[in-house]
């Protein structure tokens, strides 16, 4: 018998529990199910416990089915009680209750292969034996489980803004739900609601008396909408709503349906409740930033609107407010301090009120930070599951599965209603929590059908065709490849040494050793991975495999398209997502606008994950967006402060808006605290030797050569792109007087990289370097490999980039520049950042000082001024201007090439 735990025995636990039990039933599989909470009740939760019968529900009966499948379902159960129930009526919340509770009890007992156990008791922490979470309980004992579904409910309400005098007093309810929480001092004198949603609509109709006055604050002051008593269908959403061009597209789209339905029907209210089926999916398709937006601008509007009282209930705050018995106004709570007898209370708006007690009627807590939730606290301390998008909720996949934290271990647990609101926005009404519960209950039975353990998955849910050890051993990898940390190719020869038919593992051996320029590694991790892939691999491994391939051997085209497709069918192969987007860890096979759409079109696969951040903080950046990449970069470090990709954002948002002192203290610091491991630590040096350089500071600049950049210090292919790139730079600037020590870079770095490499971008770094040593022959070799090479950037850049290039070494100013000019605005092909491209343009500046055009090197260096800041600029600007300057700073003149060429 497999063995399921549903935390939470409220309405979302209930109806998983029955879901679970008649799919067993169904399938003619034998299950126990652990229902665990230490409430009294089964079903009711906090929801429908109340019992008060002026607590009504606020969605008709006719649409409070546990089933999908069954929508009359509940209308049946409660015409069987009351012959004169409609579908229309607004029943009381406790009645909800008793159905939920009837419908666990009548369904276990009928069930012949399903047995339920009640367990009240609460469960404080989770930790995992194989694949099962054992699950242990404020009592002490535990309950070991093959899987398990939290149906935690919302969470306990903020009381933060409360003050630790008022909270402590003895005159707050933090919870109004809670058994007995009214029964204190909010019997006595007048009461204050904070919050004007529906929970303070129930309490205002508990709390109202003909001696007391009732008020209510919010910041908006808004009250919930109604229902009318004869509601009308819904109104289809059209088709044309879509999240992906941003929040105030959508917008204008949903005012223009909301204005079109009133106008066809007299009424708002059928076209937002047609809105109900896509909004998870507009929500998922709203680029990162504009769902924070939408939480800060615009929920509030949403909620009163979309989630609405009853008629009954309206009826009666409408009695209350004419009455004077109930003031409901906007404002906060500023000060609020308790004696003996009462609190004492300044709202924002200046007023001041006396009152019995103070009610906390704002709401469930949004996320899970700060949370007193013991199972929570754990779950996210654990590694098991993470916050979910926009910080609600938890992260889950699209069949309700949690998403570890980074490189945290992978657990069989599931997650219904409101924990899920991160991912879906809207779930925490019967008509969602019914339909997760039933799709949750079906993938979980699924996932214990066979009995022999799960295969393993990497850190986004994709599943891996190996054995664990070799699993654990690639995501690791996968995480120090996402954050930019060494070590992952060390890693990954362990995984496919431990399990040789690994085709992931070996895919992702030849496509790091492709991007390194490691042209000799790359052809044998190829041909084992095509291998491993027709021995043990699934759709997505093989068509994974088969994208890699194409990149490698194929055509820039056709590269491109199998990867971009690959991704298509399988947005979460984070892998695969990096491979496509130049970073500081890949070339990417698209550029430009093409990245971007690409990245932010994931913001609903990856909500807030740490590594996606970091590249969206990098797209941002490259559309000039600097606060929103600066905002993302921070949050993505926050998370994880080793994120290499929010890094390199952050470095380019300092470099492109001239904060290079603030900057390039910001790099010092975190190469102190976080470059040891760092594979791209020279990288980031290279970023702060920048600064340096645009701040003229050529005493700092060659320190930092010598301390983070020399050869002892760099390796691989880094020892081209910024070492050999950065003594290049300086000489085109003057900011380097004598012998450039490239030789040494030259000789400790990759081959191929200078003779065959396998990439524009390492083309476009060997040939710079060739051309600081005054390598003519070399740089000839290189033309002609570009010539020759299958992808078309070799032939449209990196040919003549060399041809370029040995005009400035043979001082052809009037050539160099000819051919210089023409290349800037294909320099985003190799995958090269602005800042990286830039190499190109110094190149030209100085051939144009050089060769005497002093007007086009005025108006090129103005043209930098104009995008930012930069004291070398300026000196340089100075001393082209005037009719017939001459440029004061050092020119290289022929010895030079001489003197670089014999080092």
């Amino acid at each position: 018998m497999r063995r399921v735990a549903v935390v939470g025995a409220g309405a979302a636990g209930a109806l998983t529990a029955v879901q679970l039990m008649r799919q067993a039933d169904r399938l003619g599989r034998r299950i126990g199910v652990w229902l665990i909470d230490p409430a009294g009740p089964t079903g009711p939760g906090v929801a429908y416990s109340t019992c008060d019968p002026r607590h009504l529900l606020n969605v008709p009966a006719g649409r409070m089915s546990a089933f999908p499948d069954d929508p009359e379902h509940f209308l049946r159960w409660l015409t069987d009680r009351d012959p004169h129930a409609a579908a229309g009526d607004f029943v009381p919340r406790q009645v909800y209750g008793r159905y939920l509770t009837d419908l666990v009890e009548r369904t276990a007992a009928a069930s012949p292969h399903a047995r339920l156990h009640r367990v009240r008791d609460e469960v404080v922490a989770v930790h995992r034996q194989g694949f099962g979470p054992v699950l242990r309980l404020a009592g002490g004992g535990e309950v070991r489980v093959d899987a398990a579904v939290l149906a935690l409910g919302s969470l306990a309400p903020a009381q933060d803004w409360a003050g630790a005098e008022l909270r402590e007093s003895g005159r707050f309810v933090a919870d109004p739900w809670a058994p007995g929480a009214l029964d204190g001092p909010a019997g006595e004198g007048d009461v204050l609601l904070v919050g004007t949603g529906l929970t303070m609509v129930d309490m205002a109709a508990t709390l109202a008396r003909p001696d007391r006055v009732v008020y209510a604050v919010s910041r908006h002051g808004l009250l919930p909408q109604e229902h009318l008593p004869a509601a009308a269908p819904p109104v289809e959403a059209p088709p044309d709503l879509d999240g992906s061009r941003g929040l105030d597209v959508l917008r204008r789209s949903v005012r223009r349906h909301l204005s079109a339905t009133r106008r066809a029907c007299g009424d708002w209210r059928p076209a937002l409740d047609g809105l109900r089926p896509v909004t998870a999916a507009l929500w998922q398709q709203l680029p990162v930033a504009d769902r924070a937006r939408f939480l800060e601008e615009d929920l509030r509007a949403w909620e009163v609107h979309r989630h609405r009282m009853a008629p009954a209930s309206a009826a009666t705050l409408r009695t209350l407010l004419a009455s004077g018995r109930l003031r409901i106004g906007a404002g906060q709570v500023v000060a609020a301090v308790p004696d003996d007898d009462a609190v004492t209370v300044d709202l924002s708006d200046g007023t001041r009120l006396r009152v019995g007690a103070v009610v906390n009627c704002t709401g469930a807590r949004t996320g899970p930070r700060g949370t007193t939730a013991p199972l929570v606290r754990c779950v996210l301390e654990g590694g098991y599951g993470r916050p979910g998008p926009a910080g609600l909720g938890l992260d889950t996949a699209g069949d309700g599965r949690l998403i570890p934290a980074a490189g945290g271990p992978v657990l069989r647990l599931w997650a219904v209603g409101a924990a899920r609101r991160g991912n879906l926005l809207e779930t925490t009404a019967v008509p969602e929590i019914r339909a997760q519960a039933a799709e949750v209950a079906g993938t979980v039975l699924d996932a214990l059908t066979d009995r022999r353990t799960p295969a393993p998955t990497d850190r986004y849910g994709q599943r891996l065709s190996t054995s664990p050890e070799a699993a654990e051993l690639y995501d690791r990898a996968l995480e120090r490849i996402l954050a930019g940390r060494a070590g992952a190719e060390e890693l990954l020869g362990e995984a496919v040494a431990a399990d040789p038919d690994f085709a992931i593992g070996h895919a992702t051996l030849a496509l790091l050793g492709h991007e390194r320029g490691s042209v000799g590694q790359t052809p044998a991790a190829l041909a084992s991975a095509r291998r491993a892939a027709t021995v043990r691999a699934d759709d997505r491994e093989r068509s994974l495999v088969a994208a890699v391939d194409a990149c490698l051997t194929g055509t820039e085209e056709r590269g491109k398209a199998a990867l971009l497709g690959h991704i298509g069918a399988h947005p979460r192969d984070a892998l695969a997502v990096s491979a496509a987007v130049p970073t500081v860890s890949f070339n990417g096979v698209t550029a430009a606008e093409e990245a971007w759409a690409l990245v932010e079109g994931l913001s609903g696969t990856y909500g807030d994950d740490w590594w996606y951040l970091g590249q969206l903080a990098f797209v941002r950046q490259e559309q000039e967006r600097w606060e929103e990449a600066e905002a993302l970069a921070c949050r993505a470090l926050a998370a994880q402060p080793d994120a290499g990709h929010a890094v390199h954002a952050r470095a380019h948002v300092y470099y492109e808006t001239g904060e290079h002192r603030v900057g390039l203290a910001w790099l010092d610091e975190w190469l102190r605290r976080h470059g040891d491991g760092a594979a791209q630590r020279s990288h980031v040096a290279w970023h702060a030797a920048l600064h340096e350089l645009s701040l003229d500071d050529r005493p700092a600049l060659l320190r930092r050569y010598r301390e983070e950049l020399v050869a002892c210090r760099v390796g691989g292919g880094r020892l081209l792109v910024d070492s050999a790139s950065l003594l290049w730079r300086a000489r085109m600037t003057g900011s380097w007087s004598g012998e450039l020590p490239v030789a040494e870079l030259l000789h400790a770095a990759p081959p191929d990289w200078l003779e065959a490499p396998a990439t524009g971008f390492a083309a476009l770094h060997g040939a710079l370097a060739l051309a600081a040593a005054g390598d003519l022959d070399a740089l000839a070799r290189l033309r002609a490999h570009a010539l020759a090479h299958h992808q078309a950037v070799f032939a449209l850049l990196v040919a003549p980039l060399c041809e370029a290039l040995s005009a400035v070494v043979r001082e052809e100013w009037r050539q160099a520049v000819r051919r210089l000019r023409p290349l800037l605005p294909l320099l985003a092909r190799t995958g090269a950042s602005k800042a990286q491209q830039e190499v190109v343009e110094e190149t030209l500046l100085h051939a144009l000082i050089a060769g005497g055009e002093y007007d086009r090197a005025e108006r090129l260096l103005a043209d930098r001024l104009e995008r930012r800041a930069s004291p070398l600029d300026w000196r340089r600007l100075e001393a082209v201007r005037g009719q017939g300057a001459r440029w004061r700073g050092p020119v290289v003149v022929g010895g030079s090439w001489e003197r670089a060429r014999s080092a």
